[in-house]
């Protein structure tokens, strides 16, 4: 067949020629690629049926007020709930009562305000596309070859292409210029090493109290009181005390053995008396507040709150871990360390691993 008659074959309305199409987008022979504007708009129906959008209504108001009930529950969940209480939550194990609750009540009034707000925008607000044309945002032919001409006349006067040796020393000094930021970056503090992975307590070295500065014997700690100690040879007067002390502070207290719900607790501890890191493991506050009757010590400082009777584990606040417990015994009548805490004191760091 031939091309003319090929040609012939096809009808003429489809033909490459000059068509409109949708929101007056054009087309034509010249351009088969042009913008073949937006497509026809399709009524959902909600536009079409009233009881439909009364029932995407009461959806939306459904969802609100689910989001105003889980509201109330949150508030209602901080007088319901005693701040010790721990439950088993399948699958989540054993977790505190009250933050599960302050989760799970936040987490669903927030979520229904979002569900809510999006099927109210997809169901009933307008959803019909509008084209609005943009006016071109590039320059002018004049201007830019204005500003072209500029740009040469500005190189050829500036002698950059002939003074070589300006040049390349320009771009040498432009290159190593930045290197004096990263180099600062070196003050920000010496490198930790492994300093954080150990403090000074050792075999051997004996337990001695804060405040008097004399080593403590088993019969010095009273059940129910909270002592304050230090590794012996440590002194207020050295170079380096703020900083021992930091890593090296400990908190004694003496429970009776059956109240110890830990194993390994008991066991590092003598006669019920245990020694726990008085640094608490979110920031690094030195932990000052002890309720004896629940064996709770209190940081002041963002609340996080650990139990002395079951491993120093943390029952409430931002805390990340358990405080770490100093492993004791009793030698010539005087309290001291076994060994050096088995895990880093203090909140988590980077490269603790």
């Amino acid at each position: 067949m031939s091309e003319t008659g090929r040609h012939e074959d096809v009808p003429e309305k489809n033909l490459p020629s000059e068509r409109d199409t949708a929101h007056g987008a054009v087309e034509t022979a010249d351009n088969p690629f042009a913008d073949p504007g937006l497509p026809p708009h399709e009524h959902r129906i909600q536009d079409i049926d009233e009881q439909a959008a009364k029932r995407s209504e009461r959806t939306v108001a459904f969802l609100f007020t689910l989001s105003m009930l889980a509201t109330v529950g949150f508030i209602a969940s901080y007088v319901i709930f005693p701040v010790d209480q721990i439950t088993y939550i399948w699958p989540f194990g054993h977790v505190s009562t009250l933050n599960f609750w302050l989760g799970l009540t936040l987490g669903v009034a927030l979520f229904c305000i979002g569900a809510g707000a999006v099927h109210w925008a997809r169901t009933l607000m307008s959803d019909e596309e509008v084209a609005d044309d943009r006016h071109p945002i590039e320059a002018a032919p004049e201007v830019k070859a204005k500003v072209m001409e500029d740009f040469r006349q500005g190189a050829k006067e500036s002698a950059i292409g002939r003074r070589k040796l300006v040049r390349n020393t320009m771009f040498g000094a432009l290159a190593l210029v930045p290197l004096s930021g990263v180099v600062l970056l070196r003050d920000l503090g010496p490198l930790p090493e492994k300093k954080l992975r150990s403090t000074g307590w050792k075999k051997g070295i004996r337990l001695v109290n804060q405040s008097t500065n004399l080593p403590l014997r088993p019969e010095d700690i009273a059940v129910g009181s909270l002592t304050f100690a230090k590794p012996e040879g440590l002194e207020e007067d050295d170079h380096e005390f703020n900083q021992k002390i930091a890593k090296d502070a400990l908190m004694i207290v003496r429970i009776q053995p059956q109240n110890i719900k830990d194993k390994q607790e008991l066991d590092w501890s003598h006669e019920g008396i245990v020694a726990y890191s008085k640094i608490c493991t979110h920031v690094g506050c030195p932990i000052s507040l002890y309720e004896q009757q629940t064996h709770h010590v209190l940081c002041p400082c963002h609340q996080s709150t650990f139990d002395l009777s079951d491993g120093g584990r943390v029952i409430f606040g931002p805390a990340g871990h358990a405080l770490p417990q100093l492993h004791i015994t009793v030698k010539d009548g005087f309290l001291e360390a076994v060994s050096d805490f088995a895990e880093p004191v203090g909140p988590s760091f980077w490269e603790r691993g």
